[in-house]
């Protein structure tokens, strides 16, 4: 079974971990999840969603999911000889983004990111800041030169959304397109 980690940093558009999330655990991936504090605050102040239970409700449908906590550098996702398919940091604050350009582990997030840089594993980060600055840019240029994949979230709208849940499936799709993770969230283009 692949698995992945997925973390949430205190960034501005958490619902779209809650859209990958849910996708990753109906098709049989498994999930190590990593919140950090402010994470956790910004999901439950932009979507009403308590982690706590947003993690039960995905154990009861799914299972295959863990909460690992943020301050656990023992955590078994700590370590390259845990083999993983593949991290997504989503969304991704530019003080995570910054961290990890510069191979900052201050918490399991930066060291999980670093482990699958040096490992040379799939590492999507989604950042959610505009307007961007020289400084937000030049680390987003780090990584990507480190063969992070960079994947903003910005929308796009040639498939013709309807309603915001159009706009999430489109920016989780990308990502599971990514990963190379087959998905119908929405239409690509020329078909």
């Amino acid at each position: 079974m692949k698995k992945y980690i997925i973390a949430i940093t205190g960034a501005s558009g958490s619902i779209y971990a809650v859209k990958l999330i849910e996708e990753l655990l109906k098709n049989g991936y498994s999930i190590h999840l990593v919140v950090s504090d402010n994470g956790a605050k910004v999901l439950e102040y932009e979507t009403g969603i308590k982690l706590l239970n947003f993690i039960e409700d995905m154990k009861e449908k799914y299972g295959n999911i863990t909460l690992e906590d943020v301050d656990n550098l023992f955590s078994s996702v700590a370590s390259g000889s845990f083999k993983t398919d593949g991290m997504i940091i989503l969304p991704c604050s530019m003080s995570s983004l910054g961290e990890i350009a510069h191979g900052v582990s201050k918490n399991l997030i930066g060291r999980a990111a670093d482990v699958c840089i040096k490992e040379k594993r799939p590492l999507v980060i989604v950042p959610r800041e505009t307007p961007l600055s020289s400084i937000h840019l030049k680390n987003m240029l780090i990584l990507s030169e480190s063969g992070v994949t960079i994947l903003p979230a910005m929308p796009g709208f040639y498939h013709k959304p309807e309603n915001l849940e159009d706009v999430i499936n489109f920016v989780v799709g990308k990502i599971l397109d990514t990963l190379s993770i087959e998905n119908n969230l929405f239409k690509k283009w020329g078909n």
